[in-house]
Order: structure tokens, then C-alpha cells, then sequence
């Protein structure tokens, strides 16, 4: 009885990883990039080698105990192969999993203390418990804007567990581009205006609307917006200006916007995308960042189904681009 039941676990356990779908979706992680899928891939190769080897020794040896041997070893061999490698990946998908998970479980685990921190600061520098000096309220201010920045960095964290997890892209809708651009450029305008810059959208008449996940989109236009008014700084007494543009082009919808600002180094260029990066001239004008607002970015659209891009000159100004299919 008690064997029966151990079979019937092992026999369970194997049917579950031989289910490749459930487990590419346990690491999170695309057919092509699943170890179990890359095992099978590996099993089909190994197989079509094995008769290739035993076909060319027929051809060539007239020992069939020969044949028969080279053909065993070099199975065994590309087998032993074959399963370190599909291991290795497995760790590195188990450890990448684990990662996640523990970045999101802090996350949220530290949001509670910090907005319950940020009210005790406020309470403190209203005064409310007593008259504050200048200062106590000098250190205050540091506390809430130390505050603020944590805030947004564990913000960015959860953005990028949920972008990676997925499970934000079920759900898509029809939408209009340019309605959600001009939403969010009034709710930037004062931004725009103490910053000294204009602030400009041109789109092409009649756009279709684009099928997609509208509050993933909103993240990646709020992100790129915000980032041309950081750095589309006036010069020479000129205003700063960034162009929105949004167009057909066969069957997607492209949104480019555009800044005459610092731009990005050309050494700096190949690693804009990545995870917590900030290049140099940035950190020379706004210190503090966490380098994960273009990851985000890059990672929405890819997992909507878009392309993004991006051309830049030091000095000059940089223009970013999106394009995502209509339907």
C-alpha cells in the first residue's frame, strides 16, 4: 500500500515536469527560455545526431558491435550534457523566481512603515505637537524628501515585479493614443511651465485606436514624459521644448517624443535600457534616481508586443520611440 502510494507521487511529480507549459509559467519565463522545453528541444536534436552518427557508420564500419558502441556512448555522452545544462538553467530560473518574489514581498512589507512615517513628518512639521524650530524643521524636510525618494524607488520595484510577473497583460483594451497623451500632458503642464518648457503634441487625424493594456501604457507615456522634462532644460535664455508626435505606420500606431536637452552619451547609449543604470550626465543633474524608469519602459512595450528606440546626441537632445500594433 504504502509503495502504491510513493508510485503515485513519483508518477504525479514526473507528470508535472513534463508538462512544459505549467512549468515555463511557474519560472516566468517564455517557451523559448524554459529549461523544460529546452530539455525536450535537446531530446529531438539528440535523436535526429544519434541516427545521423548511426547512419554514417553503417556507411563506413562493418562492425556492428562498433557502430553499436559509438552510437551508446555518444547518446550517453550528449544526455549527460544535455541534463547539466537544462539543471543549470532550471537554477538560474528557480534563483530568478526567488528574486521576484523576495523583492515583492519586501516591497510591500516596507510601504506600510514608510507611509506611516511620512505622516508622522507631516504631523511634526505642521506643528500640530508643538512649535517646531528652524532648525528641527530644516531636519524634518530632509527626513520627508528621504522619505519621498524611498517611496518612489519601492513604487518602481513593485512596477517592475508586476511587469516581469505578467499577470498586468491579461486584460487588453481598444484606446486612443493620442487621448491618453493629451490627458497626461494637462496633468504635466504645470511641471512643464515652472520648468520653463514647452510642452507640444502633433498627431495624425482619424488615428485608430491601439489594443492594449491602458494602465501599463499610461506608465510607459507618464515615464518618457517625465523624464524629456527633467532633462529638456532652457538654454540661453530659450525655452526648453519637447514634440510629441503620433502616427499610422502600416498596422501599428508610433509615438515619438522629443526634447532639445542634455541627451545621452554615446558611450552610455548601448546600456540605456537596462536595469538601475543612469548614465553620467544624468547623475550631474538629478542625483537621485533609481535607473529603473526606461527599464520599466522597455519592458511594458516588449510585453505588449510593440518595438521601442531611441536616437540621442550629447548636448543636442534626445527623441525616444514606441510603435504597437493596432490590433
Amino acid at each position: 500500500m504504502i509503495y502504491g502510494i510513493i508510485n503515485l507521487m513519483i508518477f504525479k511529480t514526473t507528470l508535472q515536469d513534463l508538462n512544459i507549459s505549467a512549468q515555463c509559467k511557474k519560472y516566468n519565463l517564455s517557451l523559448w527560455q524554459c529549461p523544460h522545453f529546452f530539455f525536450v528541444l535537446m531530446g529531438i536534436v539528440m535523436a535526429g545526431v544519434i541516427s545521423a552518427v548511426y547512419g554514417i557508420g553503417l556507411h563506413f564500419l562493418n562492425d556492428p558491435q562498433v557502430i553499436a558502441l559509438v552510437v551508446l556512448f555518444l547518446t550517453a555522452a550528449l544526455f549527460i550534457i544535455t541534463f547539466v545544462i537544462t539543471k543549470s538553467f532550471e537554477k538560474t530560473a528557480e534563483a530568478n523566481r526567488l528574486k521576484s518574489e523576495f523583492v515583492s514581498i519586501v516591497t510591500h512589507q516596507l510601504r506600510s512603515p514608510l507611509t506611516s512615517l511620512s505622516w508622522a513628518i507631516e504631523a511634526l512639521i505642521s506643528g500640530e505637537f508643538g512649535e517646531v524650530d528652524k532648525k528641527q524643521l530644516e531636519y524634518l524636510k530632509i527626513l520627508k524628501e528621504n522619505n519621498s525618494r524611498m517611496g518612489e524607488l519601492i513604487k518602481d520595484l513593485i512596477t517592475v515585479t508586476k511587469v516581469e510577473d505578467g499577470s498586468q497583460f491579461k486584460n487588453k483594451e481598444k484606446v486612443s493614443l493620442e487621448k491618453i497623451t493629451k490627458d497626461l500632458i494637462f496633468r504635466f503642464q504645470p511641471f512643464s511651465q515652472a520648468s520653463g518648457i514647452d510642452l507640444k503634441i502633433k498627431a495624425d487625424e482619424k488615428l485608430p485606436e491601439v489594443l492594449t493594456v491602458i494602465n501599463q501604457i499610461k506608465i510607459v507615456i507618464e515615464s518618457l514624459i517625465d523624464n524629456a522634462i527633467r532633462y529638456a532644460k532652457p538654454k540661453e535664455g530659450k525655452k526648453g521644448l519637447i514634440e510629441i508626435t503620433i502616427v499610422k505606420k502600416e498596422k501599428n500606431i508610433q509615438f515619438k517624443i522629443g526634447d532639445n536637452g542634455v541627451g545621452i552619451p554615446k558611450e552610455d547609449q548601448k546600456y540605456i535600457f537596462q536595469k538601475f543604470f543612469r548614465s553620467q550626465n544624468v547623475k550631474e543633474m538629478q542625483p537621485y534616481g533609481s535607473g529603473l524608469g526606461l527599464f520599466i519602459t522597455k519592458s511594458i512595450i516588449t510585453r505588449l508586443g510593440g518595438k521601442i528606440g531611441f536616437k540621442s546626441e550629447e548636448g543636442k537632445g534626445t527623441t525616444f520611440w514606441f510603435i504597437l500594433p493596432i490590433k
